[in-house]
């Protein structure tokens, strides 16, 4: 039988239509707040000035800069075997990740908008043989265009929330044909995949979160030594990968440990650099001395923040610091992967909110590997416990870094499953489930 596309998503792929001319002032909006690149522009509407590469090209879309990293050991994997990758990101700093860490014959270009006339351009010129889509990234254009195209298609360290999936299933038929654009679902839980497999795919296997094969952030040991040369014995903070709203939490928070942490230091790396010049203001405003390191100024005696303003640095920031509160936990953006800081051997503090993570850190907390902090207001408590009991943070750091190691093996399981798509034995469309279903 045919397929019937529901009504929702038609009408999405309308209204997409309409609004498409609405995207320049998006963009141009986007671009004023350092979101987007300017002289790109081109590639967020399907075109570009790079030719396609000769044979067959796999294509991996990952948002920003968290799925980038997740991803990167894949696309070595990948491109060691010969073939050549496509990665398109979302975010600038995930851009500029990309362009320092991509192998040599691998690409990136910024993700056209979720619209039918900048994805079939996209499209039309990359002519991917096999497209791949990290964790959450579902965009109905995207999929209904992959699907219409026959192009194998997979969702790759899959990770579905249970409140994600409760609003996919108030709308079972539109849920049904999207997952049914899916030729395979890899999960990085069982869970996910249970909740993947309610929502219409028939082919979901569970090789593992790719996260937990990530390499050990790089730091240059010149770099550490010299700064750990200017901080001299004063115990260290880092309040990691902050987002609005958490730089005043994690500002509150250290006034408090100054009380017993007189000549404490705090190093704050805000999620997004460009926001360095508010947050210097935010901390004069309470009355703190702050260094950049963008700037190459000394950290002082009298320092009290030392604001990580620069990319590619979080092996370095995380190694200065016994202990990390790591960000986007006190506000909706759901967390971010602590297997960085665990391997680099920093305790980790964390607010409630970790969805993007939450299996990692279910074992975290389980293995008292890391502590949670349930609202802001505990989060000075939960440094200082770490503070004052050094030993106590390395057994936390060395039990973390134990499940990291344990739960390596992704990766391998990962390319056997892609063998057959990596091969082009199926291509020829979605998978049958989904195929029927109506809104």
């Amino acid at each position: 039988m045919a397929d019937r596309k529901p009504f929702l998503i038609k009408a999405y792929r309308a209204l997409a239509r309409v609004l498409t001319p609405l995207f320049h002032l998006l963009f141009r909006l986007r671009c004023r707040a350092g979101k987007e690149i300017p002289a790109r522009k081109g590639e967020r509407f399907g075109r570009t000035g790079t030719p396609r590469p000769e044979g067959r090209l796999v294509w991996i879309h990952a948002a920003s800069v968290g799925e980038t990293m997740s991803v990167l050991p894949l696309i070595e994997a990948l491109s060691a075997q010969g073939c050549r990758v496509l990665l398109t990101t979302v975010t600038v700093t995930a851009a500029d990740l990309a362009g320092r860490r991509l192998p040599q014959g691998a690409l990136h270009q910024f993700v056209p908008f979720d619209a039918p006339g900048p994805l079939n351009r996209f499209l039309e010129h990359w002519a991917p043989d096999l497209a791949m889509v990290v964790e959450s990234e579902i965009w109905p254009c995207l999929f209904d265009e992959l699907r219409s195209r026959k192009v194998p298609f997979v969702l790759l360290n899959g990770r579905l929330s249970d409140r994600s999936h409760r609003a996919w299933a108030r709308f079972p038929g539109v849920a049904h044909y999207l997952f049914g654009c899916l030729h395979a679902v890899l999960a990085q839980s069982a869970a996910d995949a249970e909740r993947f497999r309610q929502l219409g795919c028939t082919r979901v296997e569970t090789p593992g979160n790719l996260k937990f094969d990530a390499s050990e952030p790089v730091a240059d040991e010149k770099e550490i030594s010299a700064l750990k040369a200017q901080i001299g014995g004063r115990p260290v903070w880092l309040s990691a990968l902050t987002h609005p709203g958490e730089d005043e939490i994690a500002l509150e928070a250290f006034g408090k440990l100054r009380q017993d942490f007189p000549d404490l230091l705090l190093i704050l790396v805000p999620r997004h650099p460009a926001r360095a010049d508010d947050i210097v203001d935010m901390c004069g405003q309470y009355g703190l001395e702050t260094v950049c390191r963008s700037s190459g100024e000394r950290i002082e005696a009298s320092t009290h923040v030392f604001l990580g303003d620069t990319l590619g640095e979080m092996g370095l920031f995380y190694k200065l610091a016994p202990v990390t509160f790591l960000g986007g936990s006190f506000n909706d953006a759901g967390g971010h992967n602590p297997v960085e800081a665990a391997l680099t051997g920093s305790a980790l503090v964390t607010g409630p909110n970790v969805a993007n993570a939450r299996a990692v850190y279910k074992d975290f907390w389980i293995s008292d590997a890391a502590l949670k902090a349930g609202e802001p207001e505990d989060l000075a408590e939960r440094v200082a416990g770490l503070l004052k009991k050094p030993e106590k943070a390395g057994e936390q750091a060395a039990r973390a870094r134990a499940i990291v190691e344990a739960g390596r093996g992704a990766l391998q399981k990962t390319l056997q499953l892609l063998q057959p798509l990596l091969k082009g034995e199926a291509r020829g469309g979605a998978p049958e489930a989904g195929r029927e279903q109506g809104s």
